[in-house]
C-alpha cells in the first residue's frame, strides 16, 4: 500500500496528498507532518517494514470539506486520492486514484467557497507589447479573456479588479511578473511554456468549444490572450479530471467596454469593501446589495466593479429596474419566488465535474419547480422589457417531472449509501426494496415473537457491523436460553446470540441493501447523464434568475432609499438635484443627512476648487457625486431628487494618503505616484475627485504643484476634465477669475463664539477660512495650544503669502504652454529632447535656437 501511495505522490509532489482508506483520508511522512501542524491534528505513525515506522495522520471523509478548506486558505494544494474500486472485490490490493486537484483556483464545493463572491483563476502571459490575461471561475462558469497594454499600472488594475485566487503563468517568465507576486498575496502556479503557446492554446479551445474557429468569440486575433485561455483550460482539465461541459462560452472584453477604475479609485470609492477594516458592511455593495440569491449578489458585485460606457446598455438596465420599481406586488413575489430558489450556477459546476449528489439534484427539482408560477408572474403587458427576458426561460418540465419521480426527499448526500430512489422508479429496484422491506418486517416481529417462545421479557434483537443481527439475553436469563440459540459474543451483563433462521434474513436483508445500493449507484449515474444533457438550457436560466434578481433588487433599494431614476446623455453635463451620499445617509439618523446640488459641464462648470475646515464634507460630497455617477452608469436609481448625468470614461480619486513602507514610499511620494497615474491617464470625458493635493510636502512646494495640477486640468488641450477640486490652499481661490470654467465652491460653516458648526452645505464662493483651531478645539486640544496658535496665525497671515499667489496669478503669460512640475529650463529640456533632427532643416534649426536662447535671457533678466 505504501508502494502505492509513492507512486501516486510522486505525480503530485506540489499538492497535500489525501489518500482514502475506508472511512478516513490518510497522509504519509511530510504531508503528514505538515497537515497535523496546520489542522492541529494528532501526528501518529504506522510500520513501514525496513524504514520503522513512518509518520501519518488523517480526517475523516465526512468531515474532509472543513480540513480542506483550512489547508486551502493557508496556501497548499490538495490532491483527492480515491478507492476506484469496492474493496470487497478487490483483488489484491485497492485501485486508487487522484479523482481531483484541490486548489485556492479550482474550487467548486459550497463549503469552500463564499456564497456572493466569485473565486477567479487568472493566467497572465506577456508578449512583446502586451499581456494576455483570462480570468475563470470554475464554480460559475464565467471564462473570459483580454489583451491589453504592456503598462504595469493597467495589471494592477485589472488585479484589483478581479482579486484573482491563483495566478498561472509561464515558467519562463516567472521573473518578469514576480514583482506582481510582491505586490499581492496570490498564489502563483508555474506552468509548462506550451500551455501558453498561441498554436496549442488556440487548438484546445477550439476542441473544447466544438467551433471551427475562435472567431465568434472575437478573440481569434489576440494571441497572447488566447495563449492565456487554453493554460486555464488546460489546467481545469488537469485538475478537475473532467469534462467541463459549464464551460460554454469565453466572453472577449476590452477596457474600453467599461468605465475603468483604477486600484485607488476602488479603495477610496470603497465600492466592495471599507478602507481601513476591508469589510463590506459601510460600503457602497453594503448599501445596494438586497439580492436573495448568491448569484444574483455576485452579478451586482460585478456591475458594482464593471459600470458600462453604453447608453443603450445602461438605459436598458434601468428600464427594467423601473418595471419592478413601478410594479410594488409583483417586486415581492419575484423576489420570494427567488428566494427559493438554489444557486443553479454552482450546482451545474458540480453536475459537469461529476460531484453533484441526490441533494443538489432535489435543490435543482425545487428550482425547477418555481419556473412556471416565475413565468407566469412576469409575463405580463405591463412589465415590458422584463416579460420579454422571462419569456426565454424554458421550465424544463419533463426534466422536474422525472426527478420528482426518481428522487425520494430523504436522498442523502453520498451516493453509494442506497435510498436515494422512489419505489415505482425502477422495476429491479422496487423488487429489491420489498425484499429488504420484508427481512426488516420479519425482524421487527422477531423480538416479540422470541420474548413469547422463550419466556425472557427483556429479549432485544440488534445489529452491529461486525456480528450483524442478534439476540441479547441478559445474565440473568441464562437458564431460559432454547437449545438452538448459538453463543456469538459474551459482554459483561449479557450473552448475545443468533439462530440459524436469523442469519438466513440476514444474508436475505444485507444481500438485498448491497445489490440495492450498487444498483442505485449505477441509476444515478444514469440520471446525471440525463441532467447533463441540460445543462446548457439550465445555465441560461441561472444568467436569467440572477438578472431579475439584480433589477428587482435595485428596486428594491430605490423604494426603500427613495432613489430615482437618472437620466442619461452624451454630452458632458452632471447636473444633481438634492444628491445624497448612498452609505453616509444609512448610518445617520433619519433626515439626518444634509443633501447638496452639482453641476458640472465643459465650459462654464468644468472645474470646481473646494474650500472649506476639515470634517465640515468636503471629502463626503466629492464621493457622494462620483458614487452617483457610478450608480448611474451600473443601472441603478441614484439618492437625489434629480439627476441628469453625462456619461464618463473614468472615474479617478486622489483621496488621502498613507506610508507605503514596504515599498519604501512616503506619503508624499504615494500621493505623487497616484496623482500621477491620474494625469497620464485622465481625459476630457474622465470624472476627476481631488482631496488636497500637495499637502504631503512643504507649504511653498505644495501650492505650487497644486497650482499646476490644476492649471493642467483645465487645460482642455491637456486634459480639460469635469473635476472637483477640496484643497485648504485658499490662495488657489483667484483661479476662478483667470480660467474660464472654474468656480469656486465652499461648505458652509456657523461660527457661534469660538464654537463652531458645520452646516454640510456646499454654497457658492471661496473662502480663506480653514477653522483649522477651531477643529483642534473640537478635538480635545488643550487650550494653552490653541491659544498660541492663534497668535502665530496672525504672524503668518500677516506675511502675505495670499498676496504673492495672487502675483502668481497676474503674471501666468499665455496657458497655451502651462508649465507642470518643473520651470521653463526643464520644458526647454523636453523640446530638445523630443526634436527629430532628421526631419529639421538646418535654418529650422538655427530659428529654434535663437528662440531657446531669447526664453534664456527674458528668464535671466
Amino acid at each position: 500500500m505504501l508502494r502505492q501511495y509513492k507512486k501516486i505522490k510522486q505525480e503530485h509532489t506540489d499538492a497535500i496528498l489525501l489518500f482514502r482508506l475506508g472511512d478516513f483520508y490518510e497522509m504519509f511522512l511530510e504531508d503528514a507532518e505538515v497537515a497535523s501542524e496546520v489542522l492541529e491534528i494528532v501526528l501518529t505513525s504506522r510500520e513501514a517494514g525496513q524504514r520503522g515506522r513512518i509518520p501519518m495522520c488523517g480526517i475523516p471523509f465526512h468531515a474532509a470539506s472543513g480540513y480542506i478548506s483550512r489547508l486551502i486558505e493557508k496556501g497548499f494544494k490538495v490532491a483527492i486520492c480515491e478507492q476506484t474500486e469496492d474493496p470487497k472485490k478487490a483483488k489484491g490490493l485497492v485501485k486508487r486514484e487522484v479523482v481531483r486537484v484541490i486548489t485556492p483556483g479550482t474550487l467548486i464545493d459550497d463549503q469552500l467557497l463564499e456564497e456572493k463572491s466569485n473565486n477567479y483563476l487568472m493566467a497572465l502571459a506577456v508578449s512583446d507589447d502586451s499581456y494576455g490575461l483570462a480570468v475563470a471561475d470554475l464554480s460559475t462558469g464565467d471564462f473570459c479573456v483580454t489583451q491589453i497594454p504592456a503598462d504595469p499600472s493597467l495589471i494592477l488594475d485589472e488585479l484589483s479588479h478581479w482579486q484573482p485566487k491563483e495566478i498561472l503563468v509561464p515558467e519562463d517568465q516567472v521573473t518578469e511578473l514576480a514583482w506582481i507576486k510582491q505586490r499581492f498575496s496570490i498564489m502563483f502556479t508555474l506552468r509548462s511554456i506550451r500551455d501558453f503557446r498561441w498554436l496549442n492554446a488556440q487548438e484546445l479551445l477550439i476542441t473544447h468549444f466544438q467551433v471551427s474557429s475562435l472567431e465568434g468569440f472575437g478573440c481569434h486575433h489576440l494571441k497572447a490572450a488566447i495563449g492565456a485561455a487554453g493554460a486555464i483550460l488546460e489546467y481545469f482539465y488537469e485538475t478537475q479530471k473532467s469534462q467541463l461541459q459549464h464551460l460554454l462560452s469565453l466572453r472577449t472584453y476590452y477596457l474600453g467596454d467599461f468605465m475603468h477604475l483604477d486600484q485607488f479609485t476602488r479603495r477610496n470609492l470603497e465600492l466592495v469593501q471599507t478602507l481601513r477594516e476591508n469589510k463590506v458592511q459601510g460600503s457602497l455593495l453594503w448599501v445596494l446589495d438586497r439580492t436573495v440569491t448568491a448569484a444574483g449578489g455576485r452579478l451586482l458585485r460585478k456591475w458594482i466593479e464593471q459600470p458600462l460606457r453604453l447608453q443603450e446598455e445602461i438605459e436598458d438596465r434601468l428600464e427594467k429596474v423601473e418595471m419592478f420599481y413601478q410594479h410594488h406586488q409583483v417586486r415581492e413575489e419575484t423576489r420570494s419566488l427567488l428566494r427559493r430558489t438554489c444557486d443553479l450556477q454552482r450546482l451545474l459546476a458540480k453536475l459537469a465535474c461529476g460531484t453533484i449528489n441526490p441533494r443538489d439534484l432535489l435543490a435543482l427539482r425545487g428550482t425547477l419547480s418555481l419556473l412556471p408560477a416565475l413565468r407566469e408572474e412576469l409575463i405580463r403587458e405591463e412589465m415590458g422589457a422584463v416579460a420579454e427576458l422571462v419569456e426565454e426561460i424554458n421550465p424544463l418540465t419533463g426534466l422536474e417531472r422525472l426527478l420528482s419521480t426518481a428522487l425520494r426527499e430523504e436522498a442523502p448526500v453520498i451516493i453509494t449509501e442506497g435510498n436515494i430512489f422512489c419505489e415505482g422508479y425502477h422495476q429491479e429496484l422496487d423488487a429489491l426494496i420489498i425484499a429488504t422491506r420484508e427481512g426488516k418486517d420479519w425482524i421487527a416481529g422477531l423480538e416479540q415473537k422470541e420474548r413469547e417462545r422463550t419466556g425472557i421479557k427483556s429479549l432485544k434483537v440488534g445489529y452491529n457491523q461486525v456480528f450483524g443481527y442478534y439476540l441479547e439475553v441478559t445474565k440473568a436469563n441464562q437458564s431460559l436460553v432454547p437449545e438452538d440459540y448459538i453463543r456469538k459474543q459474551t459482554l459483561a451483563n449479557a450473552e448475545r446470540f443468533i439462530t440459524p433462521e436469523l442469519k438466513e434474513y440476514e444474508e436475505l436483508i444485507l444481500g438485498a441493501e448491497e445489490k440495492r445500493s450498487a444498483l442505485e449507484y449505477e441509476l444515478f449515474l444514469e440520471l446525471r447523464q440525463r441532467v447533463l444533457s441540460d445543462l446548457p438550457t439550465m445555465k441560461g436560466i441561472a444568467e436569467i434568475l440572477a438578472l431579475l434578481d439584480v433589477y428587482a433588487g435595485l428596486a428594491e433599494v430605490a423604494v426603500q432609499n427613495h432613489y430615482l431614476r437618472p437620466e442619461i446623455n452624451q454630452d458632458k453635463k452632471i447636473l444633481i438635484k438634492e444628491g445624497r451620499h448612498p452609505v453616509v445617509e444609512k448610518v445617520l439618523p433619519p433626515a439626518g443627512f444634509v443633501p447638496n446640488d452639482t453641476l458640472l459641464e465643459e465650459k462654464n462648470h468644468r472645474l470646481q476648487i473646494i474650500t472649506g475646515p476639515n470634517m465640515a464634507g468636503k471629502s463626503t460630497y466629492m464621493r457622494q457625486v462620483a458614487l452617483i455617477v457610478l450608480m448611474a452608469q451600473i443601472g441603478s436609481f441614484v439618492p437625489a431628487s434629480f439627476a441628469q448625468i453625462g456619461l464618463v470614461d473614468r472615474i479617478f480619486t486622489r483621496v488621502g494618503a498613507a506610508d507605503n513602507l514596504a515599498g519604501g514610499q512616503s506619503t508624499f511620494m504615494v500621493e505623487m505616484s497616484e496623482l500621477a497615474n491620474i494625469l497620464h491617464h485622465a481625459t476630457a470625458d474622465s470624472l476627476l475627485i481631488l482631496d488636497e493635493i500637495g499637502r504631503g510636502t512643504s507649504t511653498f512646494d505644495g501650492l505650487s504643484i497644486a497650482w499646476a495640477v490644476l492649471e493642467y486640468l483645465w487645460n482642455p488641450h491637456k486634459i480639460g476634465a469635469r473635476t472637483l477640486f477640496a484643497t485648504h490652499y485658499h490662495e488657489l481661490t483667484v483661479l476662478a477669475k483667470q480660467l474660464e470654467g472654474v468656480e469656486n465652491l465652499n461648505v458652509a460653516v456657523a461660527k457661534e463664539g469660538k464654537q463652531i458648526v458645520f452646516l454640510r452645505k456646499i454654497i457658492p464662493g471661496g473662502t480663506d477660512q480653514s477653522y483649522g483651531i477651531e477643529v483642534a478645539r473640537l478635538a480635545g486640544i488643550p487650550e494653552e495650544v490653541l491659544s498660541r496658535a492663534s497668535e502665530v496665525l496672525l504672524e503668518l497671515e500677516e506675511k502675505g503669502l495670499k498676496e504673492r499667489s495672487q502675483k502668481v496669478a497676474a503674471h501666468q503669460g499665455s496657458l497655451r504652454q502651462l508649465p507642470l512640475f518643473c520651470s521653463d529650463e526643464h520644458n526647454l529640456y523636453g523640446e530638445l529632447l523630443n526634436l527629430n533632427l532628421e526631419e529639421v532643416t538646418p535654418l529650422e534649426a538655427l530659428k529654434l535656437l535663437f528662440q531657446w536662447q531669447n526664453r534664456v535671457k527674458k528668464k535671466k533678466a
